[in-house]
């Protein structure tokens, strides 16, 4: 029986990526079921823009300061528990969403909820550097990222028409329910690392390891070396990066749907079709993004290349897009257009958290855990601001030039991220 497990390859690595798309579906899902949610909500409670703005917010804050601890729980305990009490826990406070009763309630569940999904990515891109060789790692994350634009796409329709029909409370326990079902089928059957799983064969785990000297490096991190962290240039870069990733998505995962029907007069069947737009385009730039980092990075040898030359373009581009949006007064052409900026924005998602899986190592869980902390840290910010130009500037224009100038300073910080660098250790390799 051993030896038959040992001549055929399995393929138990795409059960993993499988169940990580799945859950990056769910993760966006229940994160943007509150913008699509927004103006039912706030009709209830007559909350103000910059009301709605904190609410918003109160997630990426709470998201933000546990990014880290909540990264660093996987290193230590692996990702099968770490994701299962992730999963677990936002799903409650999803559900919860519905008890509001005004400001202070939601404000304080969206708090709640932010504190329970702090960590999901770190410990989804730890879990694939765990099952994939790093040659494969950056299409490995495209697909698993893919699932949060689709998901995405799919919940300001959805929600919208279940907010028609039911009203806009119980969609959140629905949603709610979703993410409790997917953390028993991930406990069940992940590990942590596929040396431990009965279905992975010697063929496949020789695939697994194939780029990598040994695998030491993937085990579970019982000290992390935070004055190292603390003082490396090269994480302050990649978190500066992401800080522009962050405040530019967040528009998108929370305001769109208002601004498409505030701002641009879609009636609410067109304002879900355009809000869907640009989260479908944003999955296509994802996949590509994936395979152009990895293609780049061993056509011409250089993560340099394959990670920041794709990551500063994607920038460049979206700000470029975004800048256009401000300035053109036909709305079809502004709804197209944050579609192109999202799709160049998302052509660098792959190359950015890949870029944490070259230089964390054993810490990648804590690497991701700083970069995505900073990102929703922009992301905190966006919102509040975006919400106080329309009620004190009466201006939704303004906030698409504030944001083009954040892509711009990421922009300068992907052209310092050293791929090759260690924060851990500052060793250099070829190609610096």
């Amino acid at each position: 029986m051993k030896s038959a497990k040992a001549i055929q390859p399995t393929k138990a690595r795409f059960k993993v990526l499988w169940l990580l798309f799945a859950l990056t579906i769910i993760t966006y899902l229940d994160r943007l079921c509150i913008s699509a949610a927004a103006p039912a909500i706030t009709e209830t409670f007559h909350f103000s823009p910059s009301q709605m703005g904190y609410v918003f917010s109160a997630f990426t804050l709470a998201y933000a300061a546990f990014e880290i601890p909540s990264g660093w729980l996987g290193d230590y305990f692996g990702t099968r528990k770490a994701l299962t009490r992730i999963v677990v826990w936002w799903s409650i406070f999803t559900a919860l969403t519905s008890l509001s009763t005004g400001f202070f309630s939601l404000l304080l569940v969206r708090f709640l909820f932010g504190v329970g999904e702090a960590g999901a990515f770190p410990n989804i891109a730890r879990s694939i550097s765990c099952w994939f060789p790093s040659s494969h790692q950056g299409r490995a994350l495209s697909v698993a990222f893919v699932g949060n634009f689709l998901g995405a796409a799919v919940t300001t329709p959805l929600v919208f028409k279940l907010v028609a029909w039911q009203g806009w409370r119980l969609p959140f326990v629905e949603f709610g329910a979703i993410g409790i079902a997917w953390a028993l089928i991930w406990y069940w059957w992940f590990r942590d690392r596929p040396e431990e799983h009965p279905s992975v064969s010697t063929e496949e785990l020789r695939f697994i390891r194939s780029d990598q000297v040994d695998a030491s490096h993937l085990g579970h991190a019982q000290r992390v070396p935070w004055r190292v962290l603390l003082r490396s240039t090269n994480l302050a870069f990649i978190c500066g990066m992401y800080f522009a990733y962050g405040y530019a998505l967040y528009f998108y995962i929370t305001w769109l749907p208002t601004y498409l029907l505030k701002a641009r007069g879609f009636s609410e069947n067109y304002a879900g079709l355009f809000s869907a737009l640009p989260w479908l385009a944003s999955a296509g730039g994802v996949w590509l993004g994936g395979l152009l980092t990895d293609w780049l990075s061993r056509r011409t040898g250089s993560l340099k290349i394959g990670r920041c030359a794709v990551g500063g373009f994607g920038y460049v581009m979206s700000a470029l897009a975004l800048v256009s949006v401000a300035l053109t007064e036909d709305r079809v052409v502004a709804a197209s257009l944050i579609a192109v900026a999202a799709f160049c924005q998302m052509l660098t998602a792959s190359a950015a958290w890949s870029v944490c899986l070259d230089v964390g190592r054993r810490n990648a869980g804590v690497v991701t855990g700083f970069m995505n902390m900073t990102g929703n840290l922009g992301g905190t910010i966006a919102p509040v601001v975006v919400g106080y130009a329309v009620e004190k500037l009466a201006s939704w224009t303004i906030p698409f030039y504030i944001t083009a100038g954040v892509l711009g300073f990421g922009v300068i910080m992907w052209m310092l991220v050293n791929p090759y660098r260690s924060v851990i250790e500052g060793e250099t390799g070829k190609g610096d």
